[in-house]
């Protein structure tokens, strides 16, 4: 596909503001400033960026405990989710929500979900919805989930309905080769997860998460054929992450030394800044003055989280019970 100058300097500003929040997010976290667990996904860039290229504050996604990428793709602002993540009253759900539960209606952002799979029915229910307005030209539905959710139940029960339904809907694998310790050729039963695909009626694509590129174009097919109501597609992204499961988990004990050098020399990032400046795309000096603006909004988003204020004692209670008699209340 081609693609826009403007949406090149999108596309590499938000996978290295991904990259950037990560490592931001786990500085803060070791330094003991975090709430909790976090969950790195930088390396896997590529995915969140190649898709939410296409979507827009109409079209809805479901994320995972490694969310961060996919909240940063779809326009989430880095000052509130770092306050988030270390539990202030600023934080995008108010401290409450914390790494693994960042979310923001606003941008079509369902939520990053804990429970491995979860939010797979949440985008399935978002595609369900445009199709009942009939608007899935303008609003489909996104899940992003990774190899170890590939076989939970719950994603065959929605790839099935989907099909049946024809929803606007993609169901994104971010096959990172690794649930928690286990790798994938150990627990899936399928060279490639993308083939299960056929066995509910819609199509499966094997691409490769490292290349944002190949990432743009085959998520750019699926998202149209969803708005041609042509129902739902599967998406394998084969990509990486550089860091443990967890922030103090040693991914060394489980992986192959050289595993990392391998994923690394495939860099998402890297390779885009080469393929741009060879193909004189973008230079080199914008590419260098994209960085230094993120540099600077890291900065500013890790005083903003530090400088923030805990939550009140009286706010406990709040936005903890949807509020029937208010239903639109209740769901802000």
């Amino acid at each position: 596909m081609d693609i826009s100058r403007e949406k090149l300097e999108w596309i590499y500003t938000t996978m290295y503001r991904i990259r950037r929040f990560e490592e931001t997010m786990l500085e803060q976290t070791f330094k003991g400033n975090s709430m909790g667990v976090t969950h790195p996904s930088d390396g896997q860039e590529a995915p969140p960026t190649g898709i939410c290229a296409h979507l827009t504050d109409k079209d809805w996604i479901g994320s995972t405990h490694r969310g961060h990428g996919h909240c940063i793709a779809k326009g989430l602002d880095t000052k509130a989710m770092m306050a988030e993540i270390m539990g202030k009253a600023t934080g995008q759900c108010g401290g409450k929500g914390g790494s693994m539960h960042i979310a923001d209606f606003s941008k079509g952002m369902l939520g990053a979900n804990a429970i491995v799979g979860a939010s797979i029915p949440l985008a399935v229910g978002a595609a369900l919805t445009a199709k009942y307005k009939g608007i899935e030209n303008e609003s489909i539905g996104v899940s992003f989930f990774g190899d170890g959710a590939s076989s939970q139940g719950v994603l065959h029960e929605s790839m099935n309905l989907a099909s049946i339904w024809k929803l606007p809907v993609i169901f994104a694998c971010e096959n990172n080769g690794y649930a928690e310790a286990t790798p994938a050729w150990y627990a899936v039963s399928a060279d490639d997860i993308a083939s299960r695909a056929e066995g509910y009626g819609m199509p499966g694509v094997v691409v490769d998460g490292m290349d944002v590129f190949a990432v743009y174009d085959a998520a750019g097919e699926a998202i149209a054929r969803a708005r041609a109501g042509e129902g739902p597609t599967f998406l394998e992204l084969k990509t990486y992450r550089y860091h443990g499961h967890f922030h103090a988990d040693d991914p060394k004990k489980y992986r192959k030394a050289d595993e990392e050098e391998h994923f690394r020399d495939r860099d998402a990032i890297k390779n885009f800044e080469k393929r741009v400046t060879s193909q004189k795309l973008m230079t080199a000096k914008k590419l260098k003055s994209i960085r230094d603006d993120v540099e600077k909004e890291m900065v500013e988003a890790v005083e903003f989280g530090l400088n923030s204020p805990m939550p009140d004692i009286e706010s406990l209670y709040s936005d903890v019970y949807v509020s029937y008699s208010n239903p639109i209340q209740g769901l802000r």
